[in-house]
């Protein structure tokens, strides 16, 4: 009986990307410390206030990757490239991942603040929870649909236009009346010096893990899609 060997990458990009995950732990472990012993207590909200450093790069997280799964889409569509909707696919699960973190993180954050952990007529959290169905959907059809071209270019429709989606999201607070702060309080020039580092490298941290989260399930959706592969031969 033959053997298949499968390999996902090189030794090279393996240690590269071993290298991203160790680095990226030592920055999520700085975040942590700056967010809890460095950053000043906000006057206003008091300690909740430090959700913001998980909250808002998790939602930059997941705008990114959903970004991801529009290029994807749009490449697999072009050339019907099997890596694009690879990436396209994994991108959609870390998006939907961090829009997850987004949702759950500013429900806690408002139950203090608000006196309540969900507004329904609040577009902010509407939109999001929208975007929340959207890519879970996407992901639906992914797993319930026979593997084939029709089925990538249909979830790559899916992913292309629930896109339109994201900054409905983010520049809903400045189109719609909305109980959210605009985005400007939280501008990079809006915050004092110990708040914008511990912002900053949180926002590194959140990004680069992201980024390793979509490498790392690349890898795993390669060797599926190769195991498959010699499956079917």
């Amino acid at each position: 009986m033959a053997t298949t060997q499968v390999s996902t990458l090189t030794p090279a990009r393996a240690d590269l990307l071993r290298i991203a995950a160790i680095l990226d732990a030592l920055l999520l472990l700085a975040a942590a410390g700056l967010a809890v012993f460095y950053a000043p207590v906000d006057s206003v909200q008091g300690l909740v206030q430090k959700i913001f450093y998980l909250h808002v790069p998790s939602a930059i997280a997941a705008y990114a990757a959903f970004a991801v799964v529009l290029v994807g889409g749009l490449v697999f569509l072009w050339n019907e490239s099997p890596a694009a909707d690879r990436l396209a696919r994994v991108a959609a699960e870390v998006g939907l991942l961090f829009t997850t973190v987004m949702l759950v993180t500013g429900s806690l954050w408002a139950r203090p603040i608000w006196g309540t952990y969900w507004v329904w007529w609040d577009p902010r959290l509407v939109s999001t929870l929208v975007l929340w169905l959207i890519y879970a959907g996407y992901l639906l059809v992914r797993r319930i649909a026979s593997p084939g071209r029709q089925a990538g270019r249909f979830a790559a429709v899916v992913g292309i236009v629930g896109f339109i989606d994201v900054p409905i999201v983010h520049f809903s607070v400045a189109w719609w009346r909305t109980i959210h702060p605009p985005i400007e309080t939280a501008a990079p020039e809006a915050l004092p010096p110990e708040m914008l580092l511990t912002f900053a490298v949180s926002m590194v941290a959140i990004l680069l893990l992201a980024a390793v989260l979509l490498g790392y399930r690349y890898r795993v959706e390669v060797l599926r899609d190769r195991f498959q592969a010699a499956l079917d031969r």
